[in-house]
C-alpha cells in the first residue's frame, strides 16, 4: 500500500520557519501484545488484530499523544503487526489515521500532531544477548516496504514466537545493509521526489542490559564508524552529564559522528505516551529533518528535563517552544502603502508580509535590496533607542524615513506574546545594532555595564534592581539636598519670628514696670479729649455755615396786581413777622457760636494740660526703660509690639516644626547615604562575581575590571557651577589623572587637607568660601558611578582595553558578550560580518547563535553565507529590489530547495563560485 501525504499549513501559520516540537520517538503499540506488556486502552474492545479494534486503537493512540502535547511520534514496537497479515499492523493504521483522520472535535490529527514516523525495535544479533535498535522511517515507505524491511532486518526470525522477544538473525551491520539496499532500490524506482523515503537509526535505553552501552566497549566503538546511529536514548532518570561521566571515549565518539542524547517514553500503554520526551527543532515532518536535528543537536535538540530539589527529573522551566512561554518575538511585519520601499505600486496586490522565526532569522539579498532599510525602518517605527553616535544615528533615521516610512505607510507588527494594548516597543522590545554601531559601544560605559550585568543569569535581576534603587537614592539625595536650602530658609524665618515675639513680650513686661500702663491710660484720655476738640471744631465750622445760610434768606417780593384785583388781600404783616423771625434766629445762632467758642477754649485748655502730663510721664518712662536696656522710642510702636507678642506661641510652634523638618531631612539624608553605600558595596560584589565568571567562561581571553568612581560627570558639573575660575582651572588640570570623589572633597574640606587633591592655598580658600552648607549637601548627594572596562588578551599574553582594540576586535569582543547574555529581548544586528574575522565567526559567534535558539529571537541582515548556513538559520528571507521598491522573493527554512538556491546565488557567489571553491578545497 502506497502512502500519499496530506500536508498541513497549520504549523507554519503558528510559527514561521523551523520550530520546536515535543517528540517521543520510542512508543510501543498493541502489535507487541504477544509479549504481555502492551496495554489495550479502556473502551477499546474487539479481537486484537481485527480492523475494527485496530481502528479504535489508532484513534485512542493519537488522542493519547495529543493529550500529552506530543507533536512528533516514533511508533516503534518490537513487531510491526499483531497478526500475520499486513492489515493487522496497528503501526500503519496509526499512520493512516494521522494522515487522513480527524479528532472528535473535527480537527485533523495532522493539525495536532506534526509528524508520525513508523518504525520498529528489533533485537539485533550483537553483544552478549542482543542489542536493541530503533528504526524510524518516512511514511512514504508505504506499508508493504515497511513490513518487508522489518522481515529483512529480522532475517526470517519471528520476534514473538512466545512471550519472550527473540534476537534477529542479523547483526547491526547486516541490518543496515539490507535497509540501505531497499531504500536505494525504492529511490531508483521513484518517479518523483515526493515518493522517496528515508530512515534513521537510534539506540534505545543505552545503559540497559540490551542497550548499546550494555554491550562490550569494543563492540560499541565498532558501531560508531558506521555513522548509522544518530541518537542515544537516555535512561529515564539520567541526564547527559550523568551518562558521559567517566566515559571520555563516548564523548569523543558522539562528537566525531554528530550524535545526540534524547529522552523518550518506551511506552507500552497509550496513557504513558510522553512520560519522557525531547524537544526537537524541525523544518518538515520528514526523517531528513529529524536527522538534521540530531546532526545540529546544539541548536536543534533540547533535553526537556532538569534536576529538581528532590533529585528527580522535572520538565525544564524554560521550554524552547515560543508558544509555551512569554518571551517577546516578532512574528510578521505587514507594510501597506505604494510609496513605501516595501509597498506595492499594484493597487490589487496584497500588502507586503514578512514572516520571521522566533529564533534565528537571516535576511539576505544583494546590495540595495532593502536589508538595512527594513531593519532601520523597524527601529524607527517602534521608537527603539537610536545609535548614540550622531553620524550613525543620521544614517539610520535617513534610511528609515526616506525609504521604509516614505508616504506614511500602514505598518502592522504581529507580536504573539506582547500586550496588544501596549506601545510597539514594549510589545517587541528589540535591541538594535546597525552597521558600525557595535564599535561605538566601546565608548559607552553604561552599554558595557549592561552587557556584563546580563552574563550571569543568577545576578542579572538583582543587578538591575540594585541599579534602579541606586538611581532612586541618587534622585532622593539630590532632591533632599535641594530641599535643605528651603528648609534652612524656613528655619531662619521661623527663628527670627520667634525671636521678635520673645523680645516683644519682654518689652511689654518692661514697659509695664516702667508705668507704660499709666501712660497708656493717659494717652486714651488725651485721645478722647482730642476727639472732643475735633468734634467741637467741626460743629463750629458747621454753625458758621448755618449762620451764613440764614443770612441769605430773603423776603419774597409782593405782586401789585394782587392788591388791585382784591383789596382785602394783604401780605405785609407776614413779611414783617418773617423778618423778625430771621433776625431772632440769627441772634440765637450768633449767641451759640460764642458759647461754642468758649467750649473749644475749655477743651483746648484740658488738652494742653494732658499733653504736658503725657510729655512728663514719657520722659520718666524713657529714663526708666533706658536704665533697663530698652529703647523707649519704641513706645509709639506699642500696638505693633503687642501684635508681635501675641504671636509668641504660634511662632514657637512654627520654629519647632521647622527644627523637626530639618532634623527629619538630615536623618533621611544620612539614611539614604547609608543605604546607597550598602547598595554600592553589594553591586560591586555582584560584578566581582560576574567578572570572575567572565574570566573563567572565556578562559582568561576576555577579562573585565572596575574603575571606581570613574564617571565624574555629576562632580564635573558641580565644580563648574561654583563659577570660580581658579577652581575650574584646578579641576581641568586633573583631567589626565584620577579625580577626587565627592567624599574626598568633603573630607578634605572638613580636615583642611584639600592640598592633598592638588589645590593651591588660594584655591583652597576660594573653594571653602564657596562651599556653603547647602553646597556641602549638594556635594554629598553626588555619586560618581563605577566604570567597567573590558580587556582582550593579545597573542603576546598582554591585555588591551576595548577602546584600544581594532574595529574588528571590538566587534568580536562585544558580540561575544552580547550573545552570551541571558537577555531575552530580541536582538537585531545589521551586517555584523563587516568587522568579523572567520576565526571568531566559527569559534564564538556561530556556537553562541545556536545556543540561543529557543531563548531569544535574533534577526541578522547578512552577506555572510556562514552565518546563514553554519548558523543554521531557522528562517531565511531573500529580498530583491528595483530602484524604488523591495519585495520578498523567497522565505523559508534552509531545508527548502528554493531557499538553498537563494543562499548559494546571493551570499555564496553563485553556483559556479561555490563549485570552484569545492574543487579548490578538494571536496
Amino acid at each position: 500500500m502506497s502512502f500519499a501525504r496530506k500536508n498541513s499549513d497549520t504549523w507554519r501559520q503558528r510559527v514561521p520557519g523551523v520550530r520546536w516540537f515535543k517528540a517521543d520517538l520510542h512508543i510501543h503499540t498493541i502489535d507487541d501484545h504477544a509479549g504481555g506488556r502492551a496495554k489495550i486502552p479502556t473502551g477499546v474492545t474487539g479481537q486484537i488484530g481485527s480492523p475494527e479494534m485496530i481502528a479504535k486503537y489508532a484513534r485512542r493512540f493519537l488522542q493519547g499523544a495529543v493529550a500529552k502535547g506530543i507533536q512528533v511520534l516514533g511508533v516503534t514496537p518490537h513487531s510491526p503487526r499483531s497478526g500475520s497479515g499486513p492489515e493487522t499492523s496497528a503501526v500503519w493504521r496509526i499512520v493512516e489515521e494521522w494522515n487522513s483522520g480527524a479528532d472528535d472535535d473535527g480537527v485533523p490529527f495532522r493539525d495536532k500532531i506534526f509528524a508520525v514516523f513508523p518504525g520498529f525495535e528489533p533485537s539485533l544479533n550483537d553483544g552478549r544477548g542482543g542489542t536493541h535498535i530503533l528504526f524510524l522511517f518516512d511514511p512514504e515507505i508505504g506499508r508493504e516496504n515497511y513490513l518487508k524491511v522489518f522481515d529483512l532486518v529480522m532475517g526470517g526470525v519471528s520476534p514473538w514466537p512466545s512471550n519472550e522477544l527473540r534476537m534477529s538473525g542479523r547483526d547491526a551491520e547486516e541490518a543496515f545493509d539490507e535497509i540501505r539496499r531497499v531504500r536505494d532500490e525504492a529511490s531508483t524506482a521513484a518517479m518523483d521526489e515526493e515518493s522517496e523515503w528515508d530512515y534513521i537509526v537510534l539506540a534505545p535505553h543505552i545503559e540497559a542490559e540490551k542497550g548499546l552501552l550494555g554491550a562490550q566497549r569494543a563492540q560499541v566503538l565498532a558501531r560508531f564508524p558506521h555513522q548509522e546511529i544518530a541518537g542515544l536514548e537516555l535512561a529515564d532518570e539520567r541526564l547527559p552529564e550523568n551518562t558521559i561521566k567517566d566515559r571520555p571515549w563516548l564523548v569523543d565518539g558522539m562528537e566525531q559522528h554528530h550524535q545526540s542524547f534524547f529522552h523518550s517514553s518506551d511506552a507500552y500503554a497509550v496513557d504513558a505516551i510522553g512520560n519522557r520526551y525531547t524537544w526537537f527543532k524541525l523544518a518538515s515532518p520528514k526523517i531528513e529533518a529529524l536527522r538534521q536535528a540530531f546532526i545540529a543537536s546544539e541548536s536543534r535538540v533540547r533535553i526537556a528535563y532538569e534536576r529538581d530539589d528532590f533529585g528527580g527529573l522535572s520538565p525544564i522551566s524554560d521550554p524552547p517552544d515560543v508558544t509555551m512561554n512569554d518571551r517577546p518575538w516578532l512574528k510578521s511585519i505587514t507594510v501597506a502603502g505604494k510609496v513605501s520601499f516595501f509597498g506595492s505600486t499594484d493597487e490589487s496586490a496584497a500588502p507586503t508580509r514578512i514572516e520571521l522565526s522566533p529564533d534565528l532569522t537571516c535576511i539576505i539579498g544583494g546590495s540595495m535590496t532593502g536589508k538595512s532599510t527594513l531593519l532601520d525602518g523597524l527601529r524607527v517605527h517602534v521608537k527603539a533607542p537610536l545609535p548614540q553616535d550622531a553620524g550613525v544615528k543620521t544614517q539610520v533615521e535617513g534610511r528609515a524615513r526616506t525609504r521604509f516610512l516614505t508616504g506614511s505607510p500602514e505598518v502592522v507588527l504581529e507580536c504573539p506574546n506582547g500586550d496588544p494594548t501596549a506601545p510597539e516597543h514594549e510589545r517587541w522590545p528589540a535591541v538594535f545594532y546597525g552597521q558600525g554601531e557595535l564599535q561605538s559601544l566601546a565608548q559607552d560605559p553604561e552599554a558595557v555595564e549592561e552587557i556584563l550585568s546580563m552574563l550571569v543569569a543568577g545576578e542579572t535581576a538583582e543587578i538591575k534592581n540594585r541599579e534602579e534603587l541606586l538611581s532612586r537614592h541618587d534622585r532622593t539625595l539630590g532632591r533632599t539636598a535641594r530641599q535643605f536650602v528651603k528648609i534652612a530658609g524656613d528655619l531662619a524665618d521661623a527663628d527670627q519670628a520667634f525671636d521678635r515675639s520673645t523680645k516683644a513680650t519682654e518689652e511689654l513686661a518692661a514697659y509695664d514696670d516702667a508705668g507704660v500702663g499709666s501712660l497708656s491710660r493717659l494717652s486714651i484720655r488725651l485721645g478722647n479729649w482730642q476727639e472732643q476738640a475735633n468734634d467741637s471744631e467741626t460743629i463750629e465750622a458747621s454753625l458758621a455755615e448755618l449762620i451764613a445760610d440764614v443770612g441769605r434768606l430773603n423776603i419774597p417780593q409782593s405782586d401789585d396786581r394782587i392788591g388791585t384785583e382784591d383789596e382785602s388781600f394783604d401780605l405785609a404783616p407776614a413779611e414783617a413777622r418773617l423778618r423778625s423771625r430771621i433776625a431772632a434766629v440769627t441772634n440765637l445762632l450768633r449767641s451759640a457760636q460764642g458759647e461754642l467758642s468758649e467750649l473749644r477754649t475749655t477743651i483746648n485748655s484740658a488738652l494742653d494740660t494732658l499733653k504736658t502730663r503725657e510729655q512728663s510721664l514719657s520722659v520718666q518712662i524713657n529714663r526708666d526703660l533706658a536704665n533697663q536696656g530698652f529703647d523707649g522710642g519704641r513706645i509709639n510702636q506699642l500696638q505693633a509690639i503687642n501684635e508681635q507678642a501675641s504671636q509668641l506661641e504660634t511662632n514657637r510652634t512654627a520654629l519647632e516644626r521647622a527644627q523637626l523638618a530639618q532634623t527629619k531631612a538630615h536623618e533621611e539624608f544620612e539614611d539614604q547615604q547609608a543605604k546607597r553605600r550598602q547598595l554600592v558595596g553589594e553591586q560591586r560584589a555582584a560584578f566581582d562575581r560576574v567578572m570572575d565568571q567572565v574570566r573563567d567562561q572565556f578562559g582568561g581571553q576576555i577579562i573585565a575590571r572596575r574603575i571606581e568612581h570613574a564617571q565624574t560627570g555629576p562632580l564635573d558639573e558641580f565644580v563648574r557651577n561654583l563659577g570660580q575660575r581658579g577652581i575650574t582651572r584646578w579641576w581641568n588640570d586633573l583631567e589626565e589623572g584620577p579625580r577626587p570623589t565627592p567624599e574626598t572633597l568633603l573630607n578634605g574640606a572638613e580636615t583642611n587637607q584639600l592640598g592633598a587633591v592638588g589645590m593651591s592655598t588660594t584655591v583652597q580658600q576660594t573653594f571653602l568660601d564657596r562651599l556653603t552648607p547647602a553646597k556641602k549637601r549638594e556635594l554629598a548627594a553626588l555619586r560618581c558611578k563605577d566604570v567597567y572596562v573590558l580587556e582582550f588578551k593579545m597573542d603576546d599574553g598582554t591585555y588591551r582595553p576595548l577602546e584600544h582594540l581594532s574595529g574588528g576586535q571590538r566587534v568580536n569582543l562585544l558580540l561575544t558578550l552580547l550573545l552570551e547574555t541571558n537577555d531575552e529581548r530580541p536582538l537585531v544586528i545589521d551586517q555584523p560580518e563587516d568587522e568579523l574575522d572567520n576565526r571568531f565567526l566559527f569559534d564564538t559567534m556561530l556556537p553562541a547563535l545556536k545556543r540561543l535558539k529557543g531563548r531569544r529571537q535574533i534577526i541578522v541582515a547578512t552577506h555572510e553565507a556562514d552565518i546563514v548556513v553554519n548558523g543554521d538559520a531557522d528562517q531565511v528571507i531573500h529580498l530583491e529590489a528595483t530602484a524604488d521598491h523591495g519585495r520578498v522573493a523567497n522565505a523559508g527554512a534552509i531545508e527548502e530547495a528554493s531557499i538553498r538556491t537563494a543562499i548559494v546565488r546571493t551570499v555564496d557567489g553563485g553556483d559556479q563560485a561555490f563549485e570552484m571553491r569545492r574543487l579548490k578545497y578538494g571536496f
